[in-house]
Formats: structure tokens, sequence, C-alpha cells
């Protein structure tokens, strides 16, 4: 697999839906966890820009509840509570003594998981929404790959481009 000067994979060119949708789901992944790399607590708790109370460390939680959300529920059907507790049921909001290992760590648990889940998966079967809604496989990675990717362009955009010129780059 071809690389990024910063280490994140190359999604291939041509490759059939499958390999191109992980692919995309691990370029976004190895983005976010690029982007957090070599920060400071205090600057992963702070947030892009006002009125957002957006924060990285928030972002890395919210993924690990994108991740639980769409391979554990919606495709295999389980009934699980929030990652990080009921409380924080979207995974926004930052506790004390939770910080960036502990995120990362949940993370990358229900990447993992959501990997296993799936590994023998057609993209033709299904998970449920709802009731009423259904959703295969190959629909499933376009809902945390499509909501990465955006959540990505927020951390690209003016007011991440902002706190990474304040904090100077990740790594730094």
């Amino acid at each position: 697999m071809n690389t990024t000067q910063d280490g994140r994979p190359i999604p291939p060119a041509h490759a059939d839906e499958r390999a191109m949708l992980e692919a995309w789901l691990d370029f976004h992944r190895a983005t976010l966890a690029l982007k957090c790399s070599g920060l400071k607590d205090d600057q992963l708790r702070l947030p892009a820009a006002a009125p957002s109370s957006m924060t990285l460390l928030g972002l890395v939680q919210h993924l690990a509840e994108v991740e639980r959300n769409w391979f554990q529920r919606v495709f295999a059907g389980r009934h699980l509570p929030p990652v990080f507790g009921q409380s924080n049921g979207d995974g926004f909001a930052l506790q004390p003594d939770q910080g960036l290992d502990e995120a990362m760590a949940a993370w990358q648990g229900e990447v993992a998981r959501g990997r296993e889940l799936i590994a023998d998966a057609s993209l033709d079967d299904s998970g449920r929404l709802s009731e009423e809604e259904a959703r295969q496989l190959g629909g499933i990675p376009g809902g945390p790959e499509s909501h990465r990717s955006a959540h990505g362009r927020n951390t690209d955009g003016g007011g991440w481009s902002r706190a990474f010129s304040l904090w100077g780059q990740p790594g730094a």
C-alpha cells in the first residue's frame, strides 16, 4: 500500500467497491489521528472557533460513537450504550479525567470491532437503521466515511487552520 509522506494510506485509484470504501475510511481515520498527534491536552480541548464548542478531542470521541453506531448497532443489530456514557451520547462532551489516550483507545477499539463484524460480510448484506429502514453494508461505510470527511473538512477549515497556526503544526 502506498502512503503519503506523513504516513497516511493513499486510497487506490482503481479498486473494487469494497476496497475503495475501506481505503477511504482508513485515510480519513489516519487524517484525524495525524491532526491530533503531538498536541498537548489543552490544545486538544481548545474549540476551533467561536461560537463552536467542537474540539479535536471531542471529535475523536464522537467518531468512536459513529463507528459503534454504524457497525455494531446498525449492521450487527447490537443494543449497546454510548461509548462515553448515556449523558454523552454523541461523544462530544469532554471529561477532565479522560484525554487523548482514552479517546484513541476507545475509537481504535470500535474501529477494530467494526472491521471484525464486516470481515466476511458482503456489501449487499443489510443492517437496520430502524424498523422501517434497512441499509446495505455498501451504504453503511458511506455513513461514517461521509461523516468523517465532513468533520475532516472542519479540521482543515478556517477555525482549525487558525488554531493550528496558534498551536504550531501537529507533532511540533
